[in-house]
């Protein structure tokens, strides 16, 4: 049997779908974008969404439109993946880096406090795995240091604080305390890249919080602005008669969604409540079946909160990296794809240029050293689901 790391979920509801753009005319960002921003805000129960051809846009452009650049600092989590780090340096500003929590994939936020300082603007956490962060623990800190803020733009001054900005790549769907992912943090940016729970092949969103003094239509219309070079109409609005002269308000970029890339979306969030509640039905198939071995596993569901159950972590207690790594080659010599999530920003050449060392993210280093992330995704059946926990079992002997 061969059991792949995660495909995606896609069937005749996503092909008919995508058919019918095609056949509309109308392939570029247009009214499917716009339904599906739309499903996006009502599905997080925020005022509005923006769409964007990745995550990254979204998390690049929000801090861009914050007005954070040289001489600001961003706190992000050494444990993540490159791209909640490489928009910080996109924008020019400096990426401060927190360690895991010990034995903990999320941020330590007893030392976030100790971080904050008059240059911070934004602090980054990140959703790893689905699984929502403490933002009450974050917004303590922004709160407790907040005197130290000093905003350099109208939107920070709106604000009057530290912006949180979720990396909400892997957690759409998911909840904390009654609330979605999306309406937790300022800003989160979600992701519909292939591998996610949810696609448009390539594709991301953003959502935001009410907040006095904050206009959403305002807002909405500055990430337009921003995804599309600056251009004061979109397509669509040219087609109107006698429309077609626009301006260009700022040298921007281009980074906007498809209509191709929103149907597929339009088809994926009508069934997301299925796919969710498939993905939880694996998860705990996983932690019933690996309960007894020399296993950690990752947490996705408590009275506190509940994942989107993007990924299955495992770690491999007492192991190291070269146990960790020959178990994911018996594993892929019995047909089964494993993976790992994620090695520390701190260990790539990218950000030991910058000054990062490993050696001052011992917390980090130790939950890498030995985790495994097993295949999941929503069209796995329960007999290969069954298989990757033989596998497994005899791969860790």
């Amino acid at each position: 049997m061969k059991v792949p790391f995660s495909p995606p979920d896609v069937g005749e509801d996503e092909i008919n779908e995508v058919a019918a753009a095609l056949k509309s005319g109308w392939i570029t960002t247009g009214p499917r974008t716009k339904n599906f921003e739309k499903r996006i805000a009502d599905f997080c129960a925020t005022d509005k969404a923006a769409c964007f051809d990745s995550c990254t846009a979204a998390l690049e452009v929000t801090l861009r439109m914050l007005g954070v650049g040289e001489g600001d600092e961003v706190i992000v989590p050494a444990y993540t993946y490159t791209a909640s780090a490489s928009v910080i340096c996109h924008v020019g500003a400096k990426p401060v880096m927190i360690d895991c929590a010990e034995n903990s994939l999320q941020m330590d936020y007893s030392r976030l406090i100790d971080l904050i300082n008059e240059k911070t603007k934004v602090i980054i956490p990140v959703d790893i795995a689905g699984v929502p962060c403490d933002y009450d623990e974050i917004y303590d800190a922004v709160y407790a240091k907040k005197f130290l803020f000093k905003p350099n733009s109208p939107l920070q001054e709106v604000f009057g604080r530290i912006i949180v900005l979720a990396d909400g790549a892997h957690s759409f769907g998911a909840r904390r305390q009654q609330l979605n992912t999306g309406a937790l943090a300022d800003f989160t940016a979600f992701s519909f890249h292939a591998v996610k729970n949810l696609t448009t092949a390539e594709g991301g969103a953003v959502t935001w919080k009410r907040l006095p003094g904050l206009d959403p239509e305002e807002l909405y219309s500055n990430y337009m602005l921003y995804s599309l070079h600056g251009q004061s109409k979109d397509a669509l609005a040219k087609t109107k008669i006698g429309a077609w002269e626009y301006d260009i308000i700022e040298p921007y970029y281009k980074c906007n969604m498809t209509d191709l890339a929103a149907a597929l979306g339009l088809a994926q969030i009508k069934r997301y409540p299925a796919i969710l509640k498939r993905r939880r039905k694996l998860i705990e198939f996983y932690d019933r079946e690996l309960r007894g071995l020399d296993v950690a596993i990752l947490q996705h569901y408590s009275d506190k909160f509940t994942s989107s159950g993007h990924l299955y972590i495992v770690k491999l207690t007492g192991r190291d990296e070269d146990f960790r790594n020959r178990v994911i080659e018996r594993m892929a010599g019995m047909g089964v794809a494993a993976n790992v999530h994620y090695k520390p920003l701190p260990m790539m050449t990218a950000y030991k240029k910058r000054g990062f060392s490993i050696q001052d993210f011992p917390n980090a280093f130790n939950m890498y050293k030995n985790e495994i992330t097993l295949p999941l995704y929503s069209k796995m059946t329960d007999e290969e689901a069954g298989y990757v926990v033989d596998c497994f079992k005899k791969a860790i002997r």
